[in-house]
């Protein structure tokens, strides 16, 4: 059974359900009734298809229906048991280093770097080797300021991960960024474990280099694969959610990949998207209602 699940959060119409019931049966799949999991923002529609078909259900819902998120994915093992996300225009709502570079004054120049590196048009780690190198001399009393007057979750971050976390599943955050920011957030919103960046440091000034091994595209998605293997868990146990192109291996290596407000070279990976809703719409696509979810 494939479940293809419509999230509108407080703009779900029951007209909206049949109309994407319908759309399904002319296409000539066979729909159940929808049911849903909480009334006016989230409902299943239950389809009898084999999971070959997902691509084309997917294709055939998504746009369907105005500022609505479709997930289409097996019924069998929805709720996921490790969460695996970036942090950077996913979890936070800013890019740290084109913050940080702000302090510097150096925002525009690096700011640029980061998106064609999101995009894909670089290198992730030549690009980041460049921008950190920007920041050479930079007192690091600037991380603390930055991180306190300019980065702060995303819509739903906290409820997600806290609420998987009381079900049971494990946490990752892990991010191309650095723990300077990615420690702390991740404590604030309650991940297991964290895989990030090494700013250097000297003297109380940065150095323009990176210390240690880059966490790249590859580096993400090996960490996804270790937490996997040593929890013991097959790949469709695993969501992973991001939203560059240096996210990508990471999100076809999960059972759910999710692309949040993703760019092309990721969407065209992710198993899918959210371009409407905040994040706890993933906690939805498991089948949890709101009742269930743990607040902030």
């Amino acid at each position: 059974m494939i479940i293809a699940t419509l999230v509108a959060a407080g703009r779900l119409t029951k007209e909206s359900l049949y109309s994407a019931a319908d759309r399904l049966e002319d296409a000539r799949f066979k729909a159940h009734e929808w049911s849903w999991i909480d009334e006016g923002s989230a409902a299943d529609i239950e389809i009898q298809a084999d999971p070959s078909k997902i691509a084309q259900l997917r294709s055939l819902l998504e746009g369907s229906i105005p500022e609505t998120d479709v997930i289409v994915q097996p019924g069998e093992g929805r709720e996921k048991k490790l969460l695996v996300a970036d942090m950077d225009s996913t979890m936070i709502g800013q890019e740290c280093i084109d913050e940080l570079a702000d302090y510097a004054g150096k925002k525009d120049e690096i700011s640029s770097v980061t998106e064609r590196a999101m995009q894909g048009d670089l290198d992730f780690a030549t690009a980041l080797v460049e921008r950190v190198a920007s920041l050479n001399g930079l007192n690091i009393g600037a991380i603390d300021r930055c991180r306190a007057d300019r980065v702060r979750a995303n819509p739903g971050a906290r409820t997600l991960v806290q609420t998987m976390k009381r079900r049971g599943a494990m946490t990752l955050l892990v991010t191309g960024g650095f723990h300077d920011f990615a420690d702390p957030m991740a404590a604030e919103l309650g991940f297991t474990e964290v895989r990030a960046n090494y700013l250097e440091s000297v003297h109380g000034r940065l150095t323009g280099k990176v210390a240690g091994k880059i966490v790249d595209a590859t580096a993400k998605c090996a960490a996804l694969i270790e937490m996997r293997d040593r929890l013991g868990l097959s790949k469709d146990a695993v969501l992973a959610v991001g939203d560059g192109a240096n996210d990508a291996p990471m999100i076809t290596e999960a059972g759910l990949g999710v692309a949040y407000r993703g760019k092309p070279k990721l969407l065209a990976a992710a198993d899918a998207r959210l371009d409407h809703n905040d994040l706890t719409a993933l906690l939805w696509a498991q089948g949890i209602p709101r009742r269930e979810w743990v607040r902030d």
